[in-house]
């Protein structure tokens, strides 16, 4: 197929002809060779698959390309990231050898996927250079590698700061912020190293970019302080993905086991990820659905960095077909073949619930949300379901597989 402004002659990615839902289809039908960009970076665009921009980046891109701040609100899963890194690889100045956009995130999980993204976007861009640096690794290797060319720098808001802190990373020049992510990243833990990074080291004349599916009342004080008449963009008519159908299964505590037997031996899982809310919970249940018979993961905030990046990568390359996580997991990770989560332990929040659900049904894909609930856990999601505005319905005798597969 040939597809309008793309470069012939080239391969690209095997097309992708999943049914897709409204979230990613209801656009204005803008070309990604409309926004004018490098013919160096269509080239990575569209050897990465993406055949037409999302509505996010139908809104976002070009609002970005001038310049300009933005505040956006956008679903898990509708091409968030593509939005804010197209512009980014447009306008960063490969001349320059400190970094002219720093990229920030609240997981380092969630900065290797980015970085990687980045590095593919970027691929045909002479002399790019594309970095990571998070806590958890050693600060030494980040530091020789600064003082190599970095023009993007992808990473978590401490390890930034501290680089900053010893001039090491020389953010006079960095012209373009990103928050992705911003509603973590405005939370009480990162909202001091956030602002320390923008007051002490980055020019005056700077762009920052917010990106969030949620934005709480934090996130508005930080624009009212830090951004200059920002681009506000909402495609959150409604908070749930589009595409995703949710169940409950109303159970005992201690049947919640069984009932998961039954849920693997009943549905066509593809790969599912299931979240517990403690550490101890994610690996006595791995122990468990091992014991079943199943292949399983587990992933946690308390394992080692080295293991966590491991299994990230193993689960997300296809080794296994189950990953048990903690919360860790829940925000902007983009494993498309996900298409079951279910919630061994129903959370606390309606924020949570959303980024968890949107593990499923990546970028419009269809996908299954199945929750567990206890007795004591029935108030929280009459809850949920009224302040997300969405119906988790009772769990059917069988599932019509056409809801979450391909």
């Amino acid at each position: 197929m040939i597809v309008a402004g793309q470069p012939q002659g080239r391969p690209t990615r095997p097309r992708d002809d999943r049914i897709k839902t409204e979230d990613v289809t209801a656009t204005k039908g803008n070309e990604f060779a409309d926004y004018y960009l490098k013919q160096d970076l269509l080239l990575g665009i569209f050897d990465e698959g993406f055949e037409k921009p999302s509505p996010i980046q139908e809104e976002a891109i070009p609002v970005a390309l001038v310049g300009r701040d933005i505040l956006a609100r956008a679903k898990n899963g509708t091409g968030k990231t593509g939005a804010f890194l197209i512009p980014i690889l447009e306008r960063v100045d490969v001349s320059q050898d400190t970094p002219g956009a720093v990229v920030l995130v609240p997981t380092r999980e969630l900065a290797l996927q980015t970085a990687q993204v980045a590095k593919k976007l970027g691929r045909h861009l002479k002399g790019l250079e594309v970095m990571v640096s998070t806590g958890g690794t050693a600060l030494k290797d980040d530091i020789m590698r600064l003082y190599q060319p970095v023009h993007v720098l992808v990473a978590t808001p401490g390890r930034v700061l501290d680089l900053a802190e010893k001039g090491v990373a020389k953010l006079s020049g960095c012209k373009l912020l990103v928050l992705d992510e911003a509603d973590k990243l405005l939370s009480r833990e990162f909202t001091p190293l956030v602002e320390a990074i923008i007051t002490r080291h980055l020019p005056k004349e700077r762009q920052i970019m917010l990106f969030s599916a949620t934005f709480p009342v934090a996130v508005k004080g930080f624009r009212d302080r830090f951004q200059r008449k920002a681009h506000e963009i909402n495609l959150m008519d409604e908070l749930t993905l589009r595409g995703i159908t949710q169940f409950y299964a109303f159970v005992e505590e201690s049947k919640k086991v069984h009932c998961l037997n039954t849920l693997f031996s009943k549905l066509q899982i593809n790969q599912s990820i299931i979240f517990c809310n403690s550490v101890t919970r994610v690996e006595l249940l791995a122990k468990k659905i091992t014991e079943l018979g199943y292949s399983c993961f587990y992933i946690h905030a308390k394992m080692p960095q080295s293991h966590r990046n491991r299994v990230f990568h193993d689960f997300r390359s296809g080794a296994c077909r189950n990953l048990v996580s903690s919360d860790l997991f829940t925000r902007g990770i983009d494993i498309q073949a996900v298409n079951v989560v279910i919630n061994f332990d129903f959370p606390k929040s309606s924020e949570t619930y959303l980024h968890r659900v949107g593990r499923s049904g990546r970028f419009g894909h269809r996908g299954l949300a199945i929750s567990m609930i206890t007795f004591e856990d029935r108030f929280n999601l009459y809850r949920i379901e009224q302040e997300l505005g969405t119906e988790i319905g009772p769990i059917p005798p069988s599932v019509d597989k056409d809801l979450y597969c391909a």
